[in-house]
């Protein structure tokens, strides 16, 4: 009986949604990627290959535009340079998309005030803080040098994830982190919950366990320890992704049409809701979940359908 009252509900949900649909407003992916100061060849090669491996993945797996990738290097990634970026950044996010900001190169601390070099005078920790502040979207900010966790507690908001390649300002040496969570976002092996989508989690999880491996592999004591921060043990982590992604229906997805796009858009929102969801599932009444999960699991065999509904049509008419 309480499987056909389940299937029964499931029948009215779909009915009703299809009736009267929900509209999502499309959630943009907005990337910053900024390499400081390298202080010699190899470490130009090394900044430079992680950041492109970074943005490939973003444009060719998880379907982030071009425009919306900002990458500052060299002469660009200086105190004005950076500035400018998040003054267009600014204005272009909306309250509802997610902002990456991305870190790569050597951090310092001098007991007191930590840094990220870049050309000219650095930006401490409280200037990046004061930057961050200014963008109105979801935010996630990783920095991934030596020194970064110093970073930690002037940059850390609510509704914002920090990630840092060490737990401390006193780890200096140069870290592994960076190379294997950029990684992350090309490996299938890091998408643990096999929904096509690397999160931000994912990615931090990934690599944390990759450096600790590769340390005990050689037989090294740990000199970094990555560090998490959204307030929430993960779990906002756990809903950011680079961009929208490319899975089941979506994989073949015409996204130069505007309606593919909207459609694709809402299906990631309703799956980084179930992410989401699934988090809270110990501390959420199980009723109340049991209806929350399937009303969402609706909506997302819905937003598939149609899509796959759409394709269909474009592919038939060609």
């Amino acid at each position: 009986m309480r499987n056909k009252v389940t299937r029964l509900h499931f029948v009215i949900l779909c009915a009703v949604a299809l009736a009267s649909p929900r509209i999502a407003s499309a959630q943009a992916t907005h990337l910053l990627v900024v390499t400081g100061v390298p202080g010699d060849d190899e470490h130009a090669q090394r900044f430079q290959k992680w950041a492109t491996t970074f943005i490939d993945a973003a444009k060719k797996k998880d379907a982030v535009p071009e425009a919306n990738v900002t990458y500052l290097s060299d002469k660009k990634a200086t105190r004005d340079g950076i500035d400018a970026a998040f003054t267009a950044l600014a204005a272009r996010a909306k309250p509802n998309d997610t902002a990456i900001v991305l870190l790569i190169g050597h951090g310092s601390f001098d007991g007191r005030q930590a840094a990220f070099n870049i050309m000219g005078p650095d930006l401490t920790d409280l200037d990046w803080a004061k930057l961050l502040a200014r963008l109105p979207s979801r935010v996630a900010f990783v920095n991934t040098t030596s020194s970064s966790g110093a970073f930690l507690k002037a940059v850390s908001a609510p509704g914002r994830v920090v990630i840092t390649a060490t737990k401390t300002g006193g780890e200096k040496l140069d870290t592994m982190f960076p190379e294997v969570f950029v990684e992350a976002f090309a490996d299938d092996g890091a998408d643990r919950d096999r929904n096509g989508h690397v999160s931000l989690l994912e990615a931090f999880e990934y690599a944390k366990a990759k450096v600790t491996q590769t340390y005990q592999q050689k037989g090294l004591l740990l000199t970094e320890h990555a560090t998490i921060d959204d307030g929430g043990e993960g779990s906002l982590a756990a809903t950011m992704f680079l961009g929208i992604g490319r899975t089941d229906a979506a994989a073949q997805a015409d996204l130069s049409d505007p309606a593919v796009r909207e459609l694709v858009a809402q299906r990631d929102a309703i799956e980084r809701d179930i992410a989401a969801l699934k988090l809270l599932k110990a501390t959420t009444d199980p009723a109340k979940y049991d209806a929350q999960m399937e009303k969402l699991l609706t909506d997302l065999a819905l937003k598939t359908k149609a899509l796959r509904d759409r394709q269909s049509k474009k592919d038939e008419s060609r």
